[in-house]
């Protein structure tokens, strides 16, 4: 019997199953070996930690031994966006192509399915703030009778941030379960049924976590069945099960759970007259919290909140209220399936806010000494968003969790992505996904960067945080810009710097995008079409972003992503990591930096026919001894450190594709620059 190693490797060579069918499939040396390695962990129910880099096709070398296994396969993506794509477009052709029958299925968190029961609410409680909401309210309304499967991913006209969806679709805490009058016709146990009778389902990490975390979200049946894991986009995961492994609440939630309750009561004899009072006086009591929260940090620790006395009498307040609310939920919780939901919310609600505010705690031992304390192992902390609050308990290592969930399973894990390595070295990731020993597989990309791709470090720029860097960053990237005739996308690292740099150049003579000014998507439309348009983003666009051809030539990223020193979880981390006499820097926030650069870098070259220029405006880079570690995580450019150089490249003279590039110029007072990087 042929080995599924060595099938998967004859379908994606040259001459086999997938270039026969599919047109301009080319087979890939490093996609082979990637394949091979992910074939011999699926048969073996081996854990593999791959890197595989921009170009490998990573996820067909996947898609083949899942295909050809015959095991139960769950495959968990990074976004729903990745996650559409891949059961949509990629999966259907590898599967045609191979001319495997394997049974395929894509399953969402419930909040992605329209809710039948929640709809019917939503037509009696006029809660819409202007005409457009009333018109998108109609179409959901329309689109509810023909879909077959209720995925709001069908409804392209509606913002992802629109107040409709969470009026149209169901949490865990809002469902009614069996008691539910549309229970039989229910989206998200349909889904659930394709899913448990599918061979291979495709997910998204915030399900998987949410259910490896027993938040089931409506997917938790299928997990014991599953024979293998591949987890693509991996480097997200540790940051994504930090929050599910803890848990929150927010001003928005129990806003809908004042509402749902007047909703609810309506049908109920009494109940309406009861609640109308509770709920009226939590909505108010929210606003006046998140009122008296108004002078806080955006994001602080939840000691920083209540050290405020207005924030620590806003939160008791709030505690009273949802109290109030939950013991007059109990007097008629019985008169409806509703009811008594809202009535499990309210109490919910009154646990975690106590969990959070501290109430559980033992009482302190004053004659105790603090340097013997145990570390606290959870962060406790805040975000405020421009109308609302969220609070959360956040674990600061999930290593140990996630390595029991994978360690009970008795499955094959495969963890894959283009920003694994630091420097070549998977301890990192390795560490913080709990991975003791894994199997690894290094496959850089097979683009041509020496050809295809030139770095460029500008020179004479000041110290980021020295007064002067935006516009000195301005000077030094428009005659980029005019070299390139736009066609670029500015990462930064603060909404501020973007900010600034997009008031500077408002008068340029190429189309200008800003993040914030339309949504994502649509902005990214708009740039492909420009054809020479500028798009400036913050870190949410260095992923994710798939811009091939001559539409983007020029990725400039203005900082080193470290992260923001303002991240309670984040310092927690770091505290820990010196307690235990580790070095912060060195241990996590120098890794951390290096896969966010490489992600970001990652936009410029998507395809063998892509040529751009990369622009590092950090001139820590060259100036301090971790910089080596920075450039050498990245992939093999040339450099340079002249505009000369940069101009050359996109001269209209530029020599043939298939000459040799010639060597560059380089700057002979550049001491500091490690001369290796030339």
């Amino acid at each position: 019997m042929i080995g599924l190693a060595h099938a998967s490797s004859e379908a994606l060579s040259e001459g086999g199953t997938l270039a026969s069918h599919l047109d301009a499939f080319v087979a890939r040396p490093a996609q082979l070996r990637l394949t091979a390695a992910i074939a011999d962990a699926f048969e073996q129910r081996d854990v593999l930690l791959a890197e595989a880099g921009t170009g490998t096709g990573k996820t067909f070398a996947y898609l083949v031994p899942a295909l050809l296994s015959g095991l139960k396969i769950i495959i968990s993506t990074g976004t729903r966006a990745l996650q559409d794509q891949l059961y949509h477009r990629d999966l259907p052709r590898v599967r045609a192509a191979l001319g495997v029958g394997h049974s395929s299925a894509l399953l969402k968190g419930r909040a992605n399915y329209l809710c039948r029961y929640r709809l019917q609410q939503a037509r009696g409680e006029p809660r819409f703030s202007n005409p457009e909401q009333v018109a998108q309210f109609q179409r959901i309304l329309a689109w509810s009778g023909r879909t077959r499967h209720g995925d709001m991913a069908e409804l392209d006209a509606l913002p992802e941030d629109s107040p409709l969806f969470p009026m149209v679709t169901s949490t865990v805490d809002n469902c009614l379960g069996t008691e539910c009058p549309f229970w039989s016709d229910c989206f998200v146990v349909q889904a659930r049924q394709r899913a448990q009778a599918a061979d291979v389902v495709v997910v998204n990490h915030h399900l998987l976590l949410a259910d490896l975390a027993l938040k089931q979200e409506g997917f938790g049946e299928i997990l014991p069945g599953a024979q293998a894991f591949v987890i693509d986009e991996a480097h997200q995961v540790p940051e994504l099960a930090a929050n599910f492994f803890g848990e929150g609440f927010g001003m928005r939630p129990w806003q809908e759970l004042a509402r749902d309750c007047l909703a609810e009561s309506r049908s109920v004899g009494g109940a309406q007259a009861a609640l109308q009072g509770p709920a009226a006086t939590l909505e108010q009591t929210l606003r006046d919290l998140r009122g008296a929260m108004e002078g806080l940090p955006s994001r602080g620790t939840q000691w920083r909140a209540l050290a405020v006395p207005q924030v620590r009498e806003g939160f008791d307040a709030a505690m009273s209220a949802l109290v109030i609310l939950r013991d007059t939920l109990d007097g008629v919780r019985e008169a409806s399936p509703g009811l008594d939901a809202c009535h499990a919310r309210a109490q919910e609600a009154v646990s975690r806010l106590s969990r959070w505010l501290g109430d559980d705690l033992p009482l302190l031992d004053f004659d105790a000494d603090p340097a013997h304390a145990p570390a606290a192992a959870d962060v406790l902390w805040y975000e405020l968003t421009p109308r609302g609050f969220r609070c959360q308990r956040t674990p600061m290592d999930v290593s140990g969790p996630l390595r029991e969930h994978r360690q009970r399973s008795l499955a094959a894990w495969v963890f894959t992505s283009a920003t694994l390595t630091v420097d070549g070295h998977f301890e990192h990731i390795a560490q913080r996904l709990g991975l003791d020993d894994p199997i690894t597989l290094l496959q850089p990309s097979p683009f041509e960067w020496e050809r295809q791709a030139l770095c460029y470090l500008p020179e004479g720029l000041p110290d980021p945080a020295a007064r002067g860097f935006g516009t000195a960053l301005i000077a030094a990237l428009t005659p980029v810009l005019e070299a390139s005739g736009g066609r670029a996308f500015l990462l930064f690292a603060s909404h501020r710097a973007l900010r600034e740099a997009a008031e500077a150049l408002r008068d340029a003579p190429w189309p200008l995008f800003v993040q914030g000014e339309a949504p994502r998507a649509t902005l990214l439309q708009r740039f492909r079409e420009s054809g020479n348009g500028v798009l400036l983003g913050s870190a949410s666009f260095r992923e994710g972003v798939d811009v091939v051809g001559d539409a983007l030539s020029v990725v400039v990223i203005d900082k080193l992503p470290f992260a923001a020193p303002d991240d309670p979880v984040f310092e927690a981390r770091l505290e820990a990591i010196r307690r235990e006499g580790g070095n912060p820097f060195r241990d996590e926030q120098l890794p951390q930096a290096v896969i966010a650069l490489k992600q970001g870098v990652g936009r410029l070259i998507r395809s063998e026919s892509d040529r751009g220029v990369l622009v590092l405006c950090d001139p820590r880079l060259t100036t301090r001894g971790y910089g080596r570690i920075f450039m050498d995580s990245l992939p093999p450019f040339r450099r340079t450190r002249l505009l000369a150089d940069v101009q050359a490249f996109f001269a209209p003279q530029w020599r043939p594709a298939d000459d040799d590039p010639q060597p560059l110029a380089v700057s002979a007072d550049d001491a500091p620059f490690p001369t290796s990087l030339f």
